[in-house]
């Protein structure tokens, strides 16, 4: 017996092939636009939070409908930063891209760390108003701590050098 996901796997594997023996998807079919976007590069990463989208929270049926909206907001607000601090990592040199990269890995530990909590009480009283929480559980993170005393000491030893040790 065929399950219904099922069929939408052998439909799709059956239109790629129809595709491939025509020698590929066709300009303006949607599969055509799907592999061109990939071959630029795709989607950002997915976002970790989406693991988290359908997790159950406890709290009164309001509280959850209310939480479930609070943290679709909270996911994307994680999610523009993260694309923020791509577009940075774009245009830096290879040892500042190590350094946004590190803190890519910070900003999705605190989206999975949020995320995960179960309680819709946490979200409507800690996340309701979103303004730069994200950026300050960054900034209180002890490995930015690290990242950032490091930049600041490796900027000083520069403009020493520069400047002729005065």
């Amino acid at each position: 017996m065929i399950k219904p996901e099922d069929t939408s796997k052998t439909v799709g594997a059956e239109a790629a092939a129809t595709r491939e023996l025509a020698g590929g998807p066709a300009p303006g079919d949607a599969a055509f636009a799907l592999l061109r976007w990939e071959n630029e590069g795709g989607s950002a990463r997915l976002s970790s939070g989406l693991e988290f989208g359908n997790k159950p929270l406890l709290g009164s049926t309001s509280q959850i409908e209310w939480a479930v909206a609070i943290r679709t907001r909270v996911n994307d607000e994680f999610d523009r930063v993260a694309k923020s601090f791509r577009s940075i990592a774009e245009r830096q040199d290879a040892r500042k891209r190590s350094d946004t990269e590190a803190i890519l890995a910070i900003l999705e530990n605190k989206r999975t760390e949020v995320l995960s909590r179960g309680r819709a009480g946490y979200f409507i009283h800690d996340w309701q108003e979103i303004s730069d929480q994200v950026r300050q559980m960054i900034g209180q993170d002890p490995r930015y701590q690290l990242i950032k005393s490091r930049v600041i000491k490796a900027e000083k030893t520069a403009s020493t050098s520069s400047s002729g040790g005065r």
